[in-house]
């Protein structure tokens, strides 16, 4: 038990995986079922107007469950993941207070575990942050990234090449603490006295057709036209959420350097190298309980995990 809470029995519930893999779903079901709030930790989530291409739910269809942290920033804000962790543990300790069971439910096993385990971060220095932020202004992201990969190649797998920001503080803390950063993350222990986690187990080629019907549908829902608005509302300027997968892929093409068909089709390779990195490192952590995601009984089983555990 941790984050300043008092003792109680209201258990927290996460839901993970790859993207596209039913979380959002399930998490809203096991919702009603205990009587819960979800709480989103997909760090894209977060950012209003952010809607068609990170999947976010529409209310109507959620079902009356409360939802958590959506919303809650402008495109033109950078969300951390400490700042994220304290939004997170905020909404948790709301929840479990009120004894109502929190659904954390998010992709990212980083945001994840900065949510749920015993997770503080290390150290910056503002001269080595400028020194790197410098390099990647004038080089790129992908010459950082592959800096990275040769520093720490399970670090530059779990971050996205696109991702300059967290390529940054990856190479900040392995400069700092002469480690890599991967090795710079805690034991997986608990920050709270009853967790339970769920992970949906879906095949690679079906979890591929999915991504490709997803992205088909974004298109089809209007993503180009709600990039075309994010980025009049300065998008381009979010050093977070200009490089969400979809998101990056469509600004490249409204700024002509690429078509709209090779924007689409690189969003469906990019989110499926993404799953991919997901994926691996969920299954690092054996503290999840994996179910088929296209179980019949989905929900029912999650449930009998939830209490068996």
């Amino acid at each position: 038990m941790s984050a300043g809470e008092q003792a109680t029995d209201t258990p927290i519930v996460a839901v993970v995986g790859p993207t596209a893999a039913g979380k959002s779903d399930l998490a809203i079901e096991l919702a009603l079922m205990l009587g819960g709030e979800v709480v989103n930790a997909d760090s894209m989530q977060v950012y209003r107007g952010m809607d068609i291409g990170t999947a976010k739910v529409p209310p109507d269809e959620r079902r009356g469950v409360v939802h958590h942290l959506l919303d809650v920033m402008d495109v033109t804000e950078a969300a951390t993941v400490a700042e994220f962790q304290r939004m997170a543990r905020a909404a948790v300790l709301d929840c479990r207070r009120r004894d109502v069971t929190p659904v954390v439910v998010g992709g990212s096993a980083l945001y994840v575990r900065a949510i749920l385990d015993r997770f503080e971060f290390p150290g910056t220095d503002a001269a080595v942050r400028a020194r790197l932020e410098e390099e990647l202004a004038a080089h790129g992201s992908a010459r950082l990234h592959a800096v990275l990969a040769e520093r720490d190649p399970d670090a530059a797998a779990a971050i996205l090449p696109s991702n300059g920001r967290r390529i940054v503080r990856a190479l900040e803390v392995i400069e700092l603490t002469g480690r890599p950063f991967t090795a710079s993350l805690p034991p997986r222990e608990y920050a709270y006295d009853d967790v339970v986690q769920i992970g949906l187990d879906v095949p690679r080629p079906q979890l591929d057709e999915r991504i490709g019907r997803r992205v088909d549908m974004m298109w089809e829902s209007g993503l180009v036209d709600e990039v075309r608005r994010l980025e009049a509302g300065g998008l381009r300027k979010g050093r977070t959420a200009s490089r969400a997968l979809g998101y990056a892929q469509v600004l490249s093409f409204l700024a002509g350097e690429c078509t709209e068909d090779e924007a689409r089709e690189e969003t469906v390779r990019a989110t499926r190298r993404f799953a991919r990195r997901q994926d691996s490192w969920f299954r690092k952590d054996e503290r999840i309980a994996w179910i088929p995601f296209d179980a019949a009984d989905l929900g029912p089983q999650a449930l009998d995990e939830v209490r068996r555990r």
